[in-house]
């Protein structure tokens, strides 16, 4: 076997994923979404200013976290009530619940 077969063979291997028994090449698409999790993560992490600055009394604009809280809440009751459970929007959207109301509430109060 050529060393380029051999490295595309275990490249292959090291790509794939035993699902049921069968062996099967992980899909671009889900590590698109992994991706995107992680994103979307990072996303809402940047409320954190936004919340030390309304806290310091600074106060910014409520809309845009209002906005975001329900927009995460909407899509984590979707992606855990599908019937096959959609994890890696669970995880991008349960962090931005917390956050986005936490800068709204702190925008406000």
């Amino acid at each position: 076997m050529s060393v380029k077969a051999d490295t595309h063979r275990r490249m292959v291997q090291k790509a794939s994923v035993h699902q049921g028994g069968v062996k099967r090449h992980a899909r671009p698409i889900a590590i698109v979404g992994r991706i995107a999790s992680v994103l979307s993560v990072c996303m809402y992490v940047s409320y954190i200013p936004q919340i030390m600055d309304n806290l310091a009394g600074h106060p910014g604009n409520p809309v845009q976290p209002l906005a975001a809280f329900f927009n995460c809440l909407f899509w984590t009751i979707y992606g855990l009530f599908k019937k096959e459970r959609d994890w890696p929007i669970v995880v991008a959207n349960v962090p931005g619940i917390f956050l986005a109301a936490a800068a709204f509430l702190t925008a406000v109060f």
